[in-house]
This record gives C-alpha cells, structure tokens and sequence, in this order.
C-alpha cells in the first residue's frame, strides 16, 4: 500500500466583511489622491527654470498609472479629467515631464510599523523589463534580448508592509543585498529576526544580520561546515547548523518558524501581480516604477488584509 499524501488544510477568512470594504476601497480614487497635497513644486531659490510640479504630484500621477496599467500619455489625461471633476484648475505634468521627472523622483514609501521588534521577512525574484533590444524588434523586426532585473523586498512580518526594497540588475547576487536591505530599516528600530532562505547563508549576511542584534532564520545549506568562530554572526550561524544537524532539517525550519518566509513569497506574488514586466526602459525609471508599486501595495496594506484561521 503506497503512502497517502497529507491532506492540506483549508484556510477561512475570519473577517469577511471588513476584507470585502477594504477590497472595494483599493478602487476608490478618493484613497489615491489628496486634494489637500501640495501639487506645485515649492521654490529652490536657486537660478535657472524651476520646477513645476511637486514630487508629490508626479508620485500621484505614476501612481495612477501602476494602478490602473496605463501608458503614460493616458495618464495625463486621466489625472486631468480627475482634477476637473474634483473642480481643481491645477494643471497636469505632460508626457515629457512625467518621463523625465520619473528618472530622478524620490519615490515616498508609506508603512505604517508595528509594536516591537521588527520580524523581516527577505525574498527576491527576477523581473522582465522591456530592454531596448525589444522595443526596437517590436518597431523594426529583428532578433530580441530578454532583460531581467531583480527584486529584493524585506516584508514586516507583523503588518505584511513591505519595509525594504532594493532594485539590482540580474547579475547581482540575493546575499550582497541583504545588508542594503537592513540598511533601509533606521538603525533606532530593533529588529528580532531576519528569515531567509538558503541563499543567503553567507559570512557577510550572518554578520549584517548579528549587528543589527537580530536573531537569523536561514537555513545553512546542505553540505555545510561550521565556519571559524571569528564573529557573532559565524556564532550565531554555527549554533544554527548545529540545531539543525540535531533536528534534522525538516523540523528545524518547523522549530525555528522558517515557514513564515512564504509570506513574503506572496507578497512577491503581489508585486508581480501588477503586471509581470516593467514598462519603463531605462534602469532609473525602472527603480520608480518599481518602488511605486511598494507604495501602492503598502496602501493596499494598510486598507486591511485577510485574518485566516485554519478550518476543520
């Protein structure tokens, strides 16, 4: 008789209701836009042409044009049409404007935090972006080249905001960036814990992870040796390979709560959700558009997101 499978467990969503609203207000235009914001750009002082618009603004404009996935000209005249609704004579940034202004925008990711110490969450995933080679093969025929970027995202594990996002081209490594990521996090805010996969069994991220007083949750790899006990992160790592030699591996990722790295699977999964490429074509808007999408998905965040408990 062969082994049956374990069932899996079903899951349902306890807070329904409060869910549903928080669904339908990710489609509510009075969310994604302020009528209060300040929409022209405040002086430099400084001599030459002054900006128009506030960065608030141009945020506010790209912002409409991940949510809703349309080309930039579109949102022009979209965000016209908006402000004439609203009875707002503000003018609208054209197409030039917004594609130069998203080269340079310090894009304004908001988070809400959590009680306590931080419990970060690290994934990455490779990212399609339309490459020049492409865009010229769809104008003019000819052979097309694939352009992969990469996403690195370190969640909250408390409030499921992401917290940290770093944007690399596809030959950069998931471990040199982990340290960048911590970075990201204000040195005043404690972290408990890093969860990571295997990946980031490294010397630099154990001591990244060990000065930050934070407790790693990375899985060494299969054939790992402990290594020379000449920094707390080597420590600290060794301690874990250890535990997990004694546990078996299995249930040390059980024991150490390793599984709650799938939550920033799926919050990966979201950001892909917002279209499996980026439209922008040169690396600088790449990075805006992406770290739009991280504002727009901690405003999603914040408008609820489902409580689940395991049924049956």
């Amino acid at each position: 008789m062969g082994m049956s499978r374990p069932t899996a467990p079903t899951y349902k969503t306890r807070n329904w209701p409060a869910y549903n609203e928080a669904l339908r207000r990710r489609g509510s235009l009075t969310i994604w836009f302020d009528p209060a914001m300040t929409w022209d750009a405040a002086p430099t002082g400084r001599r030459g042409r002054q900006q128009t618009f506030s960065d608030a603004a141009i945020q506010t404009c790209l912002t409409m044009k991940v949510l809703f996935g349309m080309a930039l000209r579109q949102t022009t005249g979209f965000v016209e049409s908006l402000l004439r609704l609203i009875g707002l004579d503000w003018s609208v940034p054209d197409f030039s404007t917004l594609s130069r202004r998203q080269k340079f925008l310090k894009v304004n990711i908001p988070y809400r935090g959590s009680q306590g110490p931080l419990h970060l969450l690290i994934d990455s995933t490779g990212i399609k972006v339309e490459g020049e080679g492409e865009w010229n093969a769809r104008k003019h025929g000819g052979p097309k080249r694939r352009v992969w970027r990469k996403l690195h995202i370190g969640i909250d594990e408390q409030t499921l905001e992401i917290r940290a996002a770093e944007f690399t081209s596809n030959e950069v490594g998931d471990a040199p960036m982990l340290p960048e990521l911590l970075n990201q996090i204000p040195a005043d805010q404690e972290i408990g814990s890093v969860t990571a996969d295997g990946a980031y069994d490294t010397r630099k991220c154990h001591d990244a992870i060990a000065e930050r007083g934070a407790h790693a949750v990375i899985p060494p790899r299969k054939n790992a040796k402990p290594w020379k006990p000449d920094t707390a992160g080597a420590m600290a790592r060794n301690e874990v390979l250890r535990a997990s030699r004694q546990l078996g591996r299995t249930i040390w990722r059980r024991w150490s709560g390793y599984h709650r790295r799938s939550r920033a699977e799926t919050k990966m999964h979201c950001v892909k959700l917002m279209g499996q490429r980026l439209s922008a074509r040169d690396f600088d808007r790449q990075v805006s558009e992406f770290q739009i999408r991280v504002a727009v998905l901690n405003g999603f965040t914040a408008l609820g997101t489902p409580i689940t408990e395991v049924a049956g």
